[in-house]
């Protein structure tokens, strides 16, 4: 076949003019960049899906924080908050007169418990910059709400074994174990409280939550708890001797000593030491004692109540811990009628040997020892505590210009009535510099009367007000 001019012509433009045009064409056209890293969708917009919750959280990078996790709590908690807690109308919880703080404060706990329990969420994606981390997770409702069915049947067997004890026990006239079982049964369902929650007792049908907690209340109000005496008068001091205070417990309908109850005993007002803890006996008493007081307040108040931890075996749960506080408690208390230390005080200061007409030592004592709760008489047979102070400085050294002084002194506390010395402190060989011997004294002084406010203070007063 022959090449004609026109045939060759075309063949030229479409292996060579064709080509170059072209790159031309590539190279004169806008330049579009793919990003890398595009940031996902459910980043600009969160999903809503009616089959699933959802949550998304954000870790910042930089520092020590772990971003990772910090994003990873940040999902889960924002997907929690999707999970509404409901309160029926018939739960124990509708019993508390419509307290809508109380029941604000009992949702947020169960979705705060909720974080730490969840299961089988999905991780959808993830995403970072350089400045942040984010992470998106999701949760198909019908499986969370399988999960949680099957939780609460297990509380309710569980619950409705305990009660069943209960019932048992106090058929059997065994209340304080019965007790016990009332509070057991009432832990296992804390996570249900605002449900109504139906189960068949003994052929009745009841609703368990609010029997437990109505079984718990009638046990409690049937116990009796008094103190003997119910006031006491005593000095801040105690004069080394514990104060003993007799609780007795008693059931109201039978008039008879409920034995191995626990009891807690707390400063209800003012602070102090008393032993917390108790079990009375087969008569029904215990004996509380009372170690220390250590407020300034003339009248202080010291609680004596049923232990519901020792009782129930403490979880530490807030829900458990949030409820049992609308409990009324059999309770007591020991008013503290509280006489303050009497104090005679005797010095004895001097500055390089001579008597100081302002006895600083004494005067900063006096101070602190004020403030601390304590009186003071003219007349040593008055006194409950003798304060002795003998302080003097003596000169050392000259440096250049400089005087040195050393300050050596004791303080000496003596219960007046037992005539038993019950503190001693000194002050050794304490360095005072000044341009002359007076100065130089002067600084040792202040030094000293700084040592004796914040060094021995503290433990003056722990051992004179034991």
């Amino acid at each position: 076949m022959a090449f004609t001019k026109t045939h060759y012509a075309k063949s030229y433009f479409v292996n060579r003019i064709f080509p170059l045009f072209f790159a031309i064409l590539i190279a004169c056209s806008p330049k579009v960049t793919v990003p890398n890293n595009p940031k996902p969708g459910w980043l600009s917009s969160k999903p809503s899906q009616s089959s699933y919750y959802t949550g998304i959280g954000k870790g910042t990078k930089g520092g020590t924080n772990n971003y990772i996790q910090e994003a990873k709590k940040s999902a889960l908690e924002d997907l929690i908050s999707e999970i509404k807690v409901n309160v029926s109308s018939s739960s124990v919880l509708s019993t508390f007169e419509d307290d809508k703080a109380f029941k604000e404060q009992y949702e947020q706990i169960i979705q705060t418990t909720a974080a730490d329990e969840i299961e089988e969420f999905e991780q959808m994606g993830s995403w970072e910059d350089e400045n942040n981390y984010w992470i998106y997770y999701r949760l198909s409702k019908a499986r969370y709400k399988e999960i949680k069915d099957e939780q609460k049947r297990n509380a309710v067997i569980l619950a409705t074994d305990y009660y069943e004890k209960a019932q048992a026990a106090d058929q059997a006239g065994d209340r304080v174990q019965a007790l016990g079982f009332y509070f057991q049964a009432f832990r296992s369902m804390e996570k249900y409280l605002g449900d109504a929650i139906a189960v068949k007792v003994n052929g009745k049908d009841i609703l368990i939550v609010n029997e437990i907690y109505s079984s718990i209340q009638a046990s409690l109000d049937k116990i009796q708890v008094k103190v003997d005496p119910a006031q006491l008068m005593i000095n801040r001091r105690l004069n080394l001797n514990t104060q003993t205070v007799l609780a007795k417990a008693l059931y109201k309908d039978l008039v008879k000593a409920v034995p191995s109850l626990p009891l807690k005993a707390t400063f209800e007002k003012g602070s102090g030491d008393v032993f917390p803890e108790y079990k009375t006996d087969e008569n029904g008493n215990a004996k509380i004692l009372i170690n220390k007081i250590t407020s300034r307040e003339l009248e202080q108040t010291v609680s004596v109540k049923l232990d519901i931890d020792a009782i129930s075996g403490s979880s530490g749960s807030p829900i458990f811990t949030l409820i049992t506080k609308r409990l009324l408690v059999p309770t007591s208390q020991i008013i503290l009628k509280v006489k303050r230390p009497i104090v005679y005080m005797t010095t004895d200061e001097r500055s390089l040997g001579a008597n100081k007409n302002n006895p600083q030592v004494s005067n900063k004592l006096k101070n602190l020892l004020a403030n601390s709760g304590f009186e003071f008489t003219n007349n040593k047979k008055d006194a409950d505590l003798w304060f002795d102070v003998m302080c003097d400085s003596e000169k050392g050294s000259v440096s250049g210009s400089i005087y040195i002084t050393y300050l050596t002194g004791t303080i000496k506390v003596t219960a007046v009535q037992e005539g038993k010395e019950v503190y001693a402190t000194a002050f050794d060989r304490v360095k005072g510099y000044g341009l002359d011997y007076e100065k130089s004294s002067q600084d040792a002084y202040n030094k000293g009367l700084d040592i004796l406010e914040k060094e021995r203070l503290k433990e003056l007063l722990d051992n004179v007000l034991q």
